[in-house]
């Protein structure tokens, strides 16, 4: 498998736009700048450059539409930070303090080291002795 990594930034935008789209079931650029404690103006270069890449869409009532490579890029982006986080608070990590290093964490780990991550957590839940 080959591996495909933007920017930070740009993971960013598209997971923040996932989040928001999950919570509120859609996500307008004023939206995605509270998300992320961004400035509208920010926000509003960002998406002209995805849209420019094809990563996202804005509809004629102003809400922002992954495309699919979007849309694969933020679910993907999403999964390593929840599985971070989650990891971080297993070993004692404050809440708060392991959802900011799992935002770090997410773009710079590569695919190789997030599947082995994913496969340890998948045989742990499945493991007799974790279960308590």
């Amino acid at each position: 498998m080959q591996e495909i990594h933007h920017n930070k930034s740009q993971e960013d935008y598209l997971e923040g736009i996932y989040v928001v789209k999950q919570r509120k079931g859609y996500c307008r650029s004023v939206d995605l700048a509270e998300e992320l404690g961004y400035t509208k103006a920010s926000v509003s270069v960002a998406v002209s450059k995805m849209k420019a890449e094809n990563l996202l869409q804005v509809t004629h009532a102003g809400l922002l539409e992954l495309t699919d490579e979007g849309k694969e890029i933020a679910e993907y982006t999403f999964q390593k930070h929840s599985l971070l986080k989650k990891m971080l608070c297993e070993i004692g990590v404050d809440e708060q303090r392991a959802d900011i290093e799992a935002c770090q964490i997410e773009h710079i780990i590569s695919d190789e080291t997030f599947r082995r991550l994913m496969a340890m957590e998948n045989n742990c839940a499945r493991c007799k002795e974790c279960q308590g």
